[in-house]
């Protein structure tokens, strides 16, 4: 859609004679309209920059460059709105004509009052639930801000803003959608009549900055010594799999971990929604795709993981295993991609464990319970367990290595734990990471492989 269409758009979604949110969604009940709905005292003052703006930005739509075009079209939003605020509103305090203009730039080229959310390094997650509840996630907790919406037009426009670079599509007939913003964020959109509250967008941030590892041992989510060990896991090759719950910090620790691969190494990764950042020269990344408006053209995760074993990868990363891709990838695992990584959902390493067997059971294989095992036994290696505790911090809780079956029991042994030892009185909980004090079985492959590790790091020491 061109730059002149989405502001004709935007100033019908602005005019005066919009539906109510009751006539436009009768499925979203009043109950869920009204409450913290707001007038907005600048409306006409707004209606009328974007009727001059519809008129006079069109030329900047000649220039090549993208980024060129877009810094001068907040530019030709800047003036415009000072020069219809001079006319209409001359008075108008300082404090009050900047937040009009900045409003309005983020309207035309941004993702509207969401904007200055996703502009703020220290949130990491936006929440719209409906256009006048916006909750944003800083420093682990979750928090009520006032940013709102004009209406339920307004959170679709900014939807549509969001998919329509990516040629997918929102609407009742399709009302989820999976997406990214231009700088790799992960947004999940879903609309009414599914969405009872109005339509519902959910934004896990993309760090402009990757974290490293010397970030997650100053954070305190891991320790020097477990940094050391999972280095020397990836360097000896060993298969890992990156359990924990929703926002526990997988994607970060998989980001991490996968900097440990030597620069020398062709890398493939397969994900649902772009988000790895890797910084290694020799990279491919495959990104799924659903299907279109026909209901045709899906590439799915397992498709993906498929091809990837066909371009010669030295090493496998799957964003994310789900479903019956947990197979494939355990398959690629066993035939010579050695030193593939994956995450999963799971709350501890053993329930990772049975992810996995009931994830290989929807790849539609009649194969029996103990045969599953087996394959898992013999493709993991390690089980690196992520949690987000109550206080809002994030830990790895296990570093726990899968040591074989005995008997019909696949056999775990924990390497590296967080110990919880209570909470101080501002609700911070008190506690250490330590090493169990068990050496893992795979330890002669480092010293096989040259691999320089301390053999202390494993003794559990007096706290």
């Amino acid at each position: 859609m061109s730059l002149l269409s989405r502001l004709e758009k935007q100033k019908q979604i602005s005019e005066p004679e919009v539906k109510s949110e009751a006539q436009a969604k009768p499925a979203a009940s009043a109950r869920h309209q009204t409450p913290g709905a707001v007038l907005d005292p600048f409306k006409e003052l707004k209606n009328e920059i974007h009727q001059r703006l519809v008129n006079e930005v069109d030329t900047f739509l000649l220039r090549s460059n993208d980024e060129a075009v877009l810094q001068e079209v907040r530019n030709k939003v800047a003036e415009v709105s000072n020069q219809v605020i001079d006319e209409i509103q001359p008075d108008l305090p300082h404090t009050q004509r900047q937040k009009v203009i900045t409003e309005m730039v983020d309207d035309v080229c941004g993702f509207g009052p969401i904007q200055v959310l996703l502009d703020d390094p220290n949130i990491s997650e936006v929440m719209v639930n409906g256009p006048f509840r916006v909750y944003c996630e800083r420093k682990g907790k979750l928090i009520l801000t006032d940013v709102k919406f004009r209406d339920n037009s307004h959170v679709m426009h900014v939807i549509e803003r969001i998919v329509a670079p990516l040629g997918r599509r929102i609407d009742e007939s399709s009302p989820m959608v999976d997406a990214r913003l231009p700088d790799g964020s992960r947004v999940n959109a879903i609309i009414p009549p599914l969405a009872l509250n109005g339509p519902t967008i959910t934004i896990r941030k993309f760090s402009k900055k990757p974290l490293t590892v010397q970030d997650l041992i100053r954070f305190g989510s891991l320790t020097a010594e477990m940094a050391e060990f999972l280095r020397a896991c990836v360097q000896v090759r060993l298969n890992i799999v990156i359990s924990g719950g929703t926002g526990s910090g997988k994607t970060t620790l998989l980001n991490v971990i996968s900097s440990f691969i030597p620069d020398d190494e062709r890398i493939v990764t397969v994900e649902d929604a772009a988000e790895l950042q890797l910084n290694q020269d020799h990279v491919v990344s495959l990104e799924a795709r659903p299907a279109n408006v026909e209901g045709k053209g899906a590439v799915a995760i397992r498709d993906l993981v498929k091809n990837c074993l066909r371009m010669r990868p030295d090493r496998v990363v799957v964003g994310e295993v789900r479903g019956g891709e947990a197979l494939d990838m355990l398959q690629a695992m066993n035939t010579g991609h050695d030193g593939s990584l994956t995450t999963g959902h799971a709350n501890t390493p053993r329930d990772m464990i049975s992810r996995l067997e009931t994830m290989v059971l929807m790849a539609g294989m009649e194969l029996p319970v103990r045969a599953i095992r087996e394959q898992i036994t013999s493709a993991v290696d390690v089980i690196v367990q992520a949690a987000r505790l109550k206080d809002g911090s994030r830990k790895v809780t296990h570093i726990t290595e899968v040591q074989g079956m005995e008997g019909e029991t696949i056999v775990l042994q924990d390497i590296f734990v967080f110990e919880q030892e209570g909470t101080d009185e501002d609700g911070k909980i008190i506690g250490r990471l330590r090493p169990t004090g068990i050496r893992p079985k795979f330890f002669e492959k480092f010293t096989t492989a040259g691999v320089d590790i301390k053999p202390d790091i494993f003794i559990a020491k007096e706290w």
